[in-house]
């Protein structure tokens, strides 16, 4: 229950605070004289959108200040924000800057989705943009959802967890089909790539570069046999060669070093390259014996260069590249077949699910129609009671294609003459009538969930006479369980109210909205004027027998 509002540089207001009681409480006062700007300034304190245009001109910040009383039960739900509830005391605050907008409850900073979720829990503002909500088709499974109970919403719950589960594997079958858009003609390029390259065998990314120096050494065989030939009798050709040369220096230097003994390591060096290059011209000869031209190695090397080129200049400028690129061929025809795997698997789960999404949408199906048909009677019933007694009204609960709310199309209807069938409420109530169809609404629901707090503005749109009457006697009915916080027009209904509060607006320099609270004197004077526009001694007695009666 909201057991004060404070207000500060809000649009029109500069400072007001206005104690609310239980039960049902009316705001009146002139057309224009901002009555929905406390009705405006609650929902905002609840995370309604805010804009810097709120703050009154020439202001910094704008506040609004919301003071609650909760049971006990509704205090364990703030422990996980970490918010400290004393004496069963909320305090909701929402201040509105050139920065932004901050919301706080019982000072700790929150987010604005708590601020709607706490919403949800403790108030119901209807406004005249709600009213044209509720005629809307699109919303009438929400609110017959709504009045379902807990059973009725896991039905509704389940099916959304499958309705989901299932748009999710319709996702992946489609990215899985979009994975296999190759047509066979494509496929099988692909596996031929793929044998082609793996006919060529490639064990060694440079056996290219081998090849051409093979194929260098064959072609120039004759040559290579007669330079390394000559190349090794000069090094160990009779008398005249280097070796037999170098026989003749050791044998001398020998001779020498017995007469000086620091010669004998000039002749170990000559000892040591006349070993080496006897070693090379025994390698010489023998490279040169085994030099012969070979053609049909020739025409081998020549062949498999001629391979290796063709595939570099298909897949790629080295063998190493046209590696990878074999990599690639591979992993894009496994991805072909383990996606045509996945899309079978994918097909299978789809159906699978859909059997059990087609299951749970007979359930949420079954339930709505039950809920529908009672709360067709309750409603009727109710619009009997607010002056509508001829009236019929009757909750479609028809099938549809799946959509994230199940398989139902619901559409609220409405017959208000006793000849005419129902029809789409947007299309036959009157404004009078779809006021009433909202109160009746609100009535039923109220017995239903758990909040304390519901706020009319102007429910009593378009109705007058024994309509208002009946009106106001649910209303007051309502504020028996519920605190009932209403704008109204209607005298009838203002008569009805346990605390009244008037709200004026004065224009000297500047524009002014002040809210009083009335005493018995002035609230049998505020009546009269809803009532005659002026206070005289027919309106005042006419406003005493309203409130006393």
């Amino acid at each position: 229950m909201i057991t004060s509002l404070l207000i500060k540089d809000f649009i029109l207001i500069d400072e007001l605070e206005i104690n609310f009681d239980k039960g049902f409480n009316v705001i009146t006062g002139e057309t224009g004289a901002g009555k929905s700007i406390i009705i405006n300034a609650i929902d905002l304190a609840f995370g309604a959108r805010a804009s810097r245009e709120l703050v009154k001109t020439g202001k910094n910040r704008a506040l609004i200040e919301l003071t609650l009383k909760i049971s006990e039960d509704d205090k364990k739900i703030f422990d996980e924000q970490g918010i400290d509830i004393f004496d069963n005391e909320l305090i909701i605050s929402r201040e509105i800057s050139e920065s932004g907008s901050r919301s706080r409850i019982n000072g700790i900073l929150v987010a604005q989705d708590v601020m709607r979720k706490v919403r949800e829990m403790f108030i119901d503002i209807h406004s005249q943009h709600m009213t044209y909500t509720y005629i809307q088709p699109k919303h009438h499974v929400r609110l017959l959802d709504n009045y379902g109970g807990q059973g009725h919403i896991a039905f509704v719950d389940n099916y959304k967890m499958l309705y989901n589960k299932y748009n999710d594997i319709v996702l992946e079958l489609d990215r899985a089909k979009n994975k296999t858009e190759l047509t066979e003609q494509q496929i099988e390029f692909l596996k031929f790539q793929i044998d082609e390259i793996e006919a060529a065998q490639i064990n060694d990314i440079q056996e290219d570069a081998q090849l051409e120096n093979e194929l260098q050494v064959l072609t120039n065989a004759e040559k290579l046999k007669e330079l390394t030939y000559s190349s090794y009798w000069s090094l160990y050709g009779e008398d005249s060669g280097i070796v037999s040369v170098l026989g003749k220096i050791k044998y001398n230097l020998s001779k020498a070093a017995e007469f000086d003994s620091k010669l004998s390591e000039y002749e170990t060096e000559v000892i040591n390259c006349q070993e080496i290059l006897k070693e090379i011209s025994s390698s010489l000869r023998d490279y040169a014996d085994s030099m012969e031209v070979d053609e049909e190695r020739l025409n081998e090397i020549q062949s498999r260069i001629d391979t290796l080129d063709k595939l570099k200049r298909k897949y790629g400028s080295t063998l190493e590249k046209v590696l990878e690129t074999y990599d690639g061929f591979v992993q894009e025809l496994n991805s072909v077949n383990s996606s045509q795997d996945e899309i079978e698997n994918l097909e299978r789960q789809k159906n699978e699910i859909l059997k059990e999404l087609a299951s749970a949408a007979g359930e949420v199906s079954s339930s709505r129609k039950k809920i529908a048909a009672n709360l067709s009677l309750l409603l009727s019933s109710e619009l009997e009671k607010l002056d509508m007694p001829k009236v019929r009204f009757e909750i479609s609960v028809e099938p549809c294609d799946f959509n994230s709310n199940g398989a139902d199309s619901i559409e609220f209807l409405i017959s208000t003459n006793i000849s005419e069938d129902p029809k789409p409420l947007a299309k036959i109530a009157s404004g009078g009538e779809i006021s009433r169809v909202m109160l009746a609404i609100k009535t039923i629901f109220a017995s239903t969930d758990n909040i304390n707090t519901i706020i009319f503005d102007e429910i009593d749109t378009g109705i007058s006479g024994k309509a208002s009457q009946a009106v106001a006697d649910e209303i007051a009915s309502l504020a028996k369980s519920h605190q009932i916080i209403s704008i109204t027009h209607q005298p009838i209904i203002a008569a009805k109210a346990d605390r009244h509060f008037y709200v004026s607006k004065s224009q000297d320099e500047q524009t002014k909205v002040k809210v009083y609270t009335l005493d018995e004197e002035n609230r049998i004077k505020a009546i009269a004027m809803l009532a005659a526009g002026d206070i005289t001694d027919d309106s005042l007695n006419f406003a005493k027998q309203l409130i006393y009666n």
